[in-house]
């Protein structure tokens, strides 16, 4: 068998720096401590990243890809198994690139790189999530006003991109941590597909009624006094 090729510095860089962001927090992270990660001196990561904010734009270039591969998905979805199946996929892309949203305000205020992208992807959920809303209206599964549909789009996408620093403040020592993803998705994607239960057809509503009940023990926001 033949054997694979070594990671490259940089794809190991990234993959190190994404991990400790995600679960630090991009403010609590220098350089110093992602070499030393790797085992690296700092001067070897500095060769690659002279500056943290560009290993920060590597990271967001690699969401935005992530979202360009997924959000054209949204035009197939015809009721809501299929808007379910959607949501969770756009809540694990979150999922991993968390720290983005965890640290947002402040990444934003010093990195004009990411201002501007962060601009374009929420633009872009919000178009996906209202291409996902006109295909249920048009399969007979949802019933709704334009002014309504583009509300309903805004709020999914507010609600998917608070909703982790929504966790982090009701549980900060273990919300965000890499075992969280399934109950933390749960949660997040359940609390956006429900927004569509007023306006489902009796039969698609029940169906989502169904699906929620499902995940109830995961859908229940722990309490975040148990742990010391």
């Amino acid at each position: 068998m033949a054997k694979k090729a070594p990671r490259r510095t940089a794809q190991r860089i990234q993959e190190a720096a994404l991990a400790l962001f995600n679960r630090y927090g991009e403010p609590n992270v220098s350089t110093t401590q992602i070499a030393a990660e790797l085992g690296i001196s700092p001067g070897n990561l500095y060769y690659h990243y002279p500056a943290k904010d560009g290993l920060v734009n590597t990271l967001f270039e690699q969401y935005e890809q992530a979202l360009a591969g997924l959000l054209p998905a949204a035009g197939d979805v015809r009721d809501v198994e299929g808007a379910w199946f959607f949501m969770h996929s756009l809540f694990e892309r979150i999922w991993e690139y968390r720290f983005l949203y965890r640290d947002l305000n402040l990444l934003l205020s010093r990195n004009r790189r990411l201002e501007a992208g962060i601009q374009q992807t929420l633009h872009d959920q919000t178009v996906a999530l209202s291409t996902l809303l006109a295909r249920l209206q048009g399969s007979g599964a949802l019933q709704i006003d334009a002014p309504d549909a583009a509300g309903l789009a805004t709020s999914q996408v507010v609600l998917l991109s608070y909703w982790l620093s929504y966790e982090y403040a009701l549980n900060p020592r273990h919300a965000l941590e890499p075992e969280g993803l399934q109950s933390a998705g749960l949660r997040g994607a359940g609390q956006a597909l429900g927004l569509l239960l007023p306006y489902l057809v009796a039969a698609q509503q029940a169906h989502l009624r169904r699906l929620l009940r499902a995940y109830e023990p995961a859908l229940a926001i722990e309490n975040p006094g148990t742990t010391p």
